[in-house]
C-alpha cells in the first residue's frame, strides 16, 4: 500500500468549504461522475484520510486516476491505496504543464502526455492550480 499526500485546503469542493473530508458515498459519486472505471473499488474515509482498496479489474493507470479523483478534493489530506509504482507531482505556484514536463519527463514538449494522463480530471491544459496533484505517465514516448 502506498500513502499519497494532498493539500487538504485545495481541490474540488464537494461539500462546501471547510476542513471536513466528504464521506465515502460522495467520493464514490465523484469517481462515477468523472466516468472513471471503478469496478470493485471500495472507498472509506477516516477523518481526512481516504482509503481506496480493491480494483483488481483496473489497470494501474485506472487505479491512479481514482486516487487523484478522490485526493484532489477539498478536505482530503491523504489517500492510502495499492499503487506503489505511481508517480505523482504536486503543482506549485508558477507551474505549467510545460514546466512540469520539463522537470519530470525531460522535455516541455511532452506536456500533452501529462494532460492526457490526467483526463478527465483535467479539462484544459492551462487550468491547473497550486496543490493539485497530477499523474506523471511512465514510459518512453518521443
Amino acid at each position: 500500500m502506498g500513502l499519497f499526500n494532498f493539500w487538504k485546503k485545495s481541490g474540488k469542493s464537494l461539500v462546501g468549504s471547510g476542513d471536513a473530508a466528504p464521506d465515502a458515498e460522495t467520493l464514490k459519486k465523484e469517481v462515477q461522475d468523472l466516468g472513471l472505471k471503478h469496478d470493485d473499488v471500495e472507498i472509506s474515509v477516516e477523518g481526512d484520510k481516504v482509503k481506496v482498496s480493491g480494483g483488481a479489474k483496473l489497470s494501474a493507470e485506472e487505479k491512479e486516476k481514482v486516487i487523484l479523483a478522490v485526493g484532489n478534493v477539498e478536505g482530503v489530506a491523504e489517500v492510502e491505496a495499492d499503487a506503489d509504482q505511481a508517480v505523482f507531482h504536486t503543482v506549485e505556484k508558477g507551474d505549467s504543464l510545460w514546466k512540469i514536463a520539463e522537470k519530470t519527463l525531460g522535455s516541455g514538449a511532452r506536456y500533452k502526455e501529462i494532460f492526457e494522463a490526467n483526463r478527465p480530471m483535467l479539462k484544459d491544459p492551462d487550468k491547473i492550480y497550486p496543490g493539485q496533484v497530477l499523474r506523471i505517465p511512465q514510459g518512453t514516448k518521443a
